[in-house]
């Protein structure tokens, strides 16, 4: 499970005002709760996706509330949201639109598809061919879409929330490299302890889950979304930091356990994360603790260990953090 986010108190002088900020995830936050227990984790990790402008992968086992977790943060925001179902014959032109001829106007005219929302949610990602995870790989990036030669961007703010389930094999794809390198974070959503599970037995005893969805308020606009990423962007970042990111980066590329180590792409994601962490915490700087905080979640998707250490049963979490604790951490 990844470490709790916890606010911190302001013993220093703001160079930025992050009141509002705070206010804000405080309510993203109190609303979600109002469904979800525990997975605090998964939640502020969310969040700071939200604020850093980036993709979710969200990976557990059936009913640990990944999809009803997207749902709620799509329903605390003030935003379009569409939910698309991955299978195995979905075509690219499902999810992106196609362009349809017009007998009226004789000529064609470009039908959008459900991807064209400002929170998607795509729900067990991996049951999609390859052709079909391939279309993601511009809108993804470039928040925009390619069709017959014509561009169509997406409007602002733009966010995939996607789910897959680890264990279940038959009738799933694995996702390209490239396509998982554009997630911000890869989150791994544990079961609850049992005293979490007592608690949702509580709360859903005689409330039905629509009930309980139903309560839940949209309570961010889309300019606030837009206005706080702007203020993500004012965090600090001292150039001893900088240098820690590159380290971490550059030594999953050396690492004898890793076949494949990150990109560049990685340590811009750790970045940009740092600073929403920072942020959520109540500081306008980062801190080496952020960076440590992210690391796994930002990094275990974009490696690949080599097969002696997956045969040995080593795992991306436990590799990441060994090359953190070979490194000094700037003080």
């Amino acid at each position: 499970m990844e470490n709790d986010i916890v606010q911190e108190d302001n013993l220093f002088e703001q160079r930025l005002d992050l009141s509002g900020l705070s206010n804000t995830i405080m309510a993203l936050q109190a609303e979600i709760k109002k469904v979800i227990v525990g997975q605090d984790a998964m939640v502020q990790l969310i969040v700071a996706a939200i604020l850093a402008d980036g993709h979710v992968l969200i990976e557990g086992v059936p009913g640990v509330a990944k999809t009803l977790t997207a749902k709620l943060v799509a329903k605390s925001l003030h935003t379009s949201f569409n939910r698309i179902q991955f299978t195995p014959d979905l075509m690219p032109s499902d999810v992106l639109g196609t362009n349809i001829f017009n007998p009226g106007t004789h000529s064609f005219q470009f039908k959008k598809g459900p991807l064209f929302s400002n929170i998607i949610l795509i729900d067990e990602i991996n049951r999609a061919p390859a052709k079909t995870q391939s279309a993601l790989f511009e809108v993804m990036e470039e928040r925009q879409v390619t069709i017959d030669g014509s561009t169509y961007p997406m409007d602002n703010p733009f966010m995939i929330l996607a789910t897959q389930n680890p264990i279940e094999q038959e009738g799933t794809y694995r996702l390209p490299e490239a396509q998982l390198d554009r997630f911000l974070f890869k989150i791994e959503v544990p079961y609850p302890t049992e005293l979490e599970e007592v608690a949702i037995l509580q709360r859903f005893h005689g409330l039905g889950t629509k009930q309980a969805i139903a309560d839940v308020h949209p309570v961010v606009s889309k300019e606030e979304v837009i206005q706080l990423r702007q203020l993500i962007k004012g965090i600090v970042v001292d150039e001893k930091l900088l240098q820690f990111i590159a380290k971490i980066i550059v030594a999953t590329r050396n690492d004898k356990a890793i076949y494949l180590g990150a990109s560049p792409r990685a340590s811009l994601a750790m970045l940009q994360a740092a600073k929403a962490i920072a942020a959520m915490m109540g500081r306008d700087f980062v801190t080496p603790d952020d960076i440590i905080l992210v690391s796994k979640p930002v990094l275990r998707h974009r490696i690949i260990l080599t097969p002696e250490k997956e045969m040995e049963g080593s795992k991306e979490d436990e590799v990441i953090e060994s090359i953190i604790h070979s490194l000094e951490v700037p003080r």
